[in-house]
């Protein structure tokens, strides 16, 4: 980079951070001249100055979460990236909704583990009335312990569902967008778009918390993850989880090559450029997309992260994450 291409990106980044802490906001235009920088010095300048808004609206505590995967496998729609649909032929385990009990097991890990939340996940496109019953006899046990918080992601729920989960003490609804709106007809064709932002709006008006986000590697353009970042913002969601692809044998994903490091670091900062306020959390593929860069997602201006297992593939020992960020000088919780 030369002398004066480097001056005028410092300046670029400069201004436009001192505009958000400002309590602006990035524009389009803004947002994806940042998606357009390429190169390790251009990155390194954009993860100062994302750190940077993470310090300011975010602080220096690390959230953590993790799930379970209470039902797995069978699922009647046709993600493209996802081990669980029926459509496709891959190895990954299938069973019935699991016990209240494991469910309790399974959260007092969690915590024992180090996160704050817990988050019940089952596959499918909805649940059964029979399930939304244990899934709510679990949610009353869980926080009658009160050692995490409960959350769940249940698929595409109505209103009274939703109010039902409410009833029982769920405090977060988790229910990823995915990609962009222009992109999602090309990751699956079972269910629309504006479905799942349905169910966002829905737990929004009954008083839940969100956590929705998306996936990224799947074939999206730079402009498309813009466009994702955008309509989250607009929804005004709580927490925005990041995911990568891992792609996963027999499912039509599994030849895309996962985003490399500095893609993953360069779309977390681009994110914490749109959404300032937001609780910003690191996923499932991080293992697989970032390698030996894990920690800098917090430089990107991430402020949460996802320990333990994901739904269908493993992660690393939560001790390794929780060591990563006492290094760092952060804190977590």
């Amino acid at each position: 980079m030369n002398t004066k291409r480097r001056k005028q990106l410092h300046a670029f980044l400069q201004k436009l951070t001192d505009k958000i802490l400002s309590g602006g906001s990035a524009t389009h235009s803004e947002a994806q001249t940042i998606s357009s920088l390429q190169g390790h010095e251009e990155l390194f300048m954009l993860l100062f100055h994302a750190n940077t808004i993470r310090n300011h609206f975010r602080g220096s505590v690390i959230q953590l979460c993790a799930i379970v995967n209470a039902k797995s496998g069978r699922c009647s729609e046709d993600c493209i990236f996802c081990a669980q649909s029926s459509c496709y032929n891959t190895s990954v385990k299938q069973y019935s909704l699991i016990d209240v009990d494991n469910i309790l097991e399974a959260a007092t890990i969690a915590q024992q583990n180090g996160a704050s939340r817990f988050s019940i996940v089952t596959s499918g496109k909805s649940v059964s009335p029979r399930e939304l019953k244990k899934i709510c006899d679990a949610l009353g046990a869980i926080s009658q312990q009160g050692t995490v918080i409960p959350c769940a992601s249940l698929g595409i729920l109505s209103r009274g569902q939703l109010q039902m989960l409410r009833e029982a003490g769920l405090k977060r609804y988790h229910h990823n967008l995915e990609t962009a709106p222009s992109f999602f007809r090309s990751i699956c064709s079972t269910h629309r778009f504006d479905e799942r932002v349905q169910t966002v709006r829905l737990a929004q008006q009954i008083g839940l918390e969100i956590c929705a986000g998306g996936i990224f590697g799947l074939g999206e353009t730079r402009e498309q993850r813009v466009e994702l970042a955008f309509t989250l913002r607009d929804l005004g969601v709580d927490s925005v989880p990041l995911n990568f692809l891992h792609p996963i044998p027999g499912t039509p994903a599994a030849n895309l090559s996962p985003p490399d490091p500095l893609d993953i670091l360069k779309t977390v900062a681009l994110f914490r450029f749109i959404l300032p306020r937001t609780e910003i959390r690191i996923c499932g593929g991080r293992e697989v997309g970032l390698r030996t860069l894990q920690p800098l997602v917090y430089l990107a201006g991430a402020d949460g992260i996802m320990i333990g297992n994901y739904l269908t593939t493993s992660g690393r020992s939560p001790a390794i994450d929780l060591q990563e960020i006492k290094d760092l000088g952060l804190t977590y919780a």
